[in-house]
């Protein structure tokens, strides 16, 4: 398969977002990584639906649970927990399709998800190492 060009958008895209999020001051606020994490755990939920539901929104439901709440415990204590949720998230993503079999999931999406969450947690961990006064920095 052709999976080279989505995997090299989603390495391209994450740092670009995160660039964008440091130049407009979005990443300055702690919810900004987490809700991604969140936002592409549910994208496998959105893929369940459009592929029929039912049991399948089930078997999609454990990955959506763990990622947010992974989420919502970085939000709350450290976001190394979510730069940990967003790199196994991507690991998560080169194994869905041998876990789940959802038709929903487009062929290319696995490869540009992986490729962007390691790609977005690398750009959040080398956020947090940075010594700039940012309130996303706060608690850290």
């Amino acid at each position: 398969m052709m999976l080279v060009l989505p995997l090299f958008t989603g390495l391209v895209l994450a740092p670009a977002v995160a660039a964008f999020a440091m130049l407009t001051g979005f990443d300055r606020e702690r919810a900004f990584y987490p809700l991604q994490l969140i936002l592409f755990a549910l994208l496998y939920i959105l893929f369940a639906a459009i592929a029929g539901g039912g049991s399948l929104l089930l078997a999609e439901m454990p990955g959506l649970l763990l990622f947010g709440a992974a989420a919502v415990i970085g939000f709350r204590t450290s976001l190394w927990i979510v730069v940990a949720g967003l790199f196994c998230h991507g690991l998560f993503d080169a194994v869905h399709g041998a876990l789940i079999i959802n038709p929903g999931v487009p062929g290319w999406w696995p490869a540009f998800c992986g490729g962007y969450d390691v790609t977005a947690a690398l750009c959040l961990a080398f956020g947090l190492r940075r010594d700039r006064p940012a309130a996303v920095l706060k608690n850290c």
